[in-house]
């Protein structure tokens, strides 16, 4: 059996090419603050994977995306042993778009910050008097340039977006930059809809979307997962401060309130966290992990 290497390695990912389509491998790795942690989370990279899928097949008719299977016998040898058993996804190859498509339903994190200053989240001048955690009365599209590993992101207007994809796709700008905002407000209502009748608040989230061999705009990379959302449970929620999540929370809170950590979590605050993550998936999914 020929052993495989990863083509692309994120911080959490590997994406391997396996001809005319790649498989994208969620790990057990746990990043905080930019940093891969020396633990391992058992089951954390089945919950990112199986996120997406349910996601993926919920929204297929809104938009196709590039999901083909996460079954790991219709997959190359090497991927079919437990390590990568229910991690994995094979995906059509896409030429993906450099924009990060980021839409926020709920006041919070830098989004907050931002408008305690000015205001305004992004350029989009909101309403007096929200308060920290508030529902916005719309959601709103607020993307990013997608930075190379070391740079950081780059928050970008809707109008800048059409520059920025007009110099990459000539006489397409308009077009594409549209068509991801129309696509990525689609997914978040429908989505943040059906998680609320679950029990969970999708505060906001993140989509990327690549074009398939007949110029198609395709959804990509991951779906409404805990590593790209924030999702707060609907039980005692209540604006006015942060909310609890289900995410890392509970490793970044330990990290910051422990100096001399050396990127290590004590095993209690790992098993807090994939708790946290497999509730999530509960919730959403109906199913158990």
């Amino acid at each position: 059996m020929e052993a495989l290497k990863p083509v692309k390695e994120g911080k959490v990912r590997e994406i391997y090419d396996n001809g005319d389509t790649l498989i994208m491998v969620a790990t057990d790795r746990i990043s905080c603050f930019d940093v891969i942690l020396n633990n391992i989370v058992t089951k954390k990279g089945t919950v990112l994977t199986q996120m997406s899928k349910f996601w993926f097949d919920m929204t297929k008719d809104i938009i196709p995306n590039h999901m083909i299977s996460v079954d790991v016998n219709d997959m190359p040898e090497f991927f079919r042993t437990p390590e990568f058993d229910g991690k994995s996804m094979m995906v059509r190859k896409l030429n993906m778009l450099p924009v990060e498509c980021i839409v926020r339903g709920y006041i919070t994190g830098s989004g907050w910050a931002s408008y305690q200053k000015t205001g305004e989240v992004c350029g989009i001048k909101l309403p007096e008097g929200l308060k920290e955690s508030d529902k916005l009365p719309e959601p709103i599209y607020t993307p990013s340039t997608k930075a190379e590993i070391g740079d950081h992101d780059e928050n970008i207007s809707f109008e800048q977006s059409v520059d920025y994809l007009e110099k990459r796709f000539p006489g397409k700008g308009a077009e594409y930059a549209q068509k991801l905002k129309d696509c990525t407000i689609a997914l978040y209502k429908t989505c943040a809809d059906y998680a609320l009748s679950k029990g969970i608040i999708i505060a906001d989230t993140k989509f990327e979307f690549g074009l398939d061999e007949d110029g198609n705009i395709v959804l990509g990379d991951e779906m409404l997962t805990p590593d790209s959302s924030r999702f707060w449970p609907l039980e005692g929620y209540e604006a006015g401060h942060s909310q609890p999540s289900f995410d890392k929370q509970f490793a970044r809170d330990w990290l910051k309130s422990h100096e001399g950590h050396n990127w290590t979590l004590p095993q209690e605050i790992v098993d807090m966290t994939i708790a946290k993550y497999l509730d999530g998936y509960k919730r959403l999914t109906g199913k158990e992990l």
